[in-house]
């Protein structure tokens, strides 16, 4: 699956409150290259975290679903400095992420 694939379907998968499949479409993509040292898989990773910590709460799990989601929220500035042609994918990843976190963290 190619990565603009996957984000898009990590979307409409956070949307539909499927977060371990959300995780699971991401994976696909940053597994074969989580070694490297790269800024762009490093994100993903973080996206992959805060879906992580979406189905950790939702299983009852508030104390490690906040230790995840702080795992995202280290990753979330790489987006800042990134040159890709993803970004906008990338930002609306983000703002699906922090709607969806202000629904179940009650922040």
């Amino acid at each position: 699956m190619e990565t603009g694939e996957a984000c898009e379907r990590f979307v409409r998968l956070i949307e539909e409150g499927a977060y371990y499949e959300a995780h699971e479409a991401l994976e696909a993509i940053w597994y074969p290259r989580r070694f490297e040292e790269d800024d762009e898989v490093r994100l993903i990773r973080g996206f992959i975290n805060a879906a992580v910590a979406f189905e950790l709460m939702r299983r009852g799990r508030p104390v490690p679903a906040a230790k995840t989601w702080r795992v995202y929220l280290k990753y979330r500035p790489l987006m800042e400095g990134l040159a890709s042609p993803r970004l906008p994918r990338y930002r609306r990843i983000e703002a699906v992420l922090e709607e969806r976190y202000e629904r179940l963290f009650g922040a």
